[in-house]
């Protein structure tokens, strides 16, 4: 696996537990941090610093994309999945987009059920398709 790769995985790991938990995603990668077992990535420590402070743009626009599925109806990791691709794709010009949307493909497929990959396709195709520079 590849090191962003490992390091988007990190942070889905500690965005996910504080969605779970009701915390704050900062403060929970500051205890994974200071526990670094495992190891936080300082490429995924960026992620969930991000998710964090775009986050209510981000859940306003996967709101308007989501279709019938607000977000607190989602299963957490596929809410947790589209967050942090969503980030990668508005706020990470250095990241391809393609990258980032089979990256959350393949986290779906592994991670959650068996419609949550073609559900992150679509919400995140339509990110993608009302991007600013697209």
């Amino acid at each position: 696996m590849a090191a962003r790769s490992k390091a988007r995985k990190r942070a889905l790991d500690v965005l996910f537990e504080a969605d779970l938990r009701g915390r704050d995603a900062v403060e929970t990668l500051g205890e994974w941090t200071a526990r670094a077992d495992p190891p936080v990535q300082e490429y995924a420590q960026s992620l969930v610093a991000g998710v964090a402070e775009h986050r209510g743009d981000i859940d306003a626009l996967l709101s308007g994309y989501s279709g019938d599925w607000p977000l607190e109806r989602m299963p957490s990791v596929d809410r947790t999945i589209l967050r942090l691709a969503a980030y990668e794709l508005l706020y990470c010009p250095d990241v391809p987009d393609a990258v980032v949307i089979d990256e959350a493909i393949e986290l779906a497929k592994s991670l959650s059920t068996d419609e949550s990959p073609s559900f992150v396709n679509g919400v995140l195709a339509r990110v993608l398709a009302a991007k600013p520079d697209n």
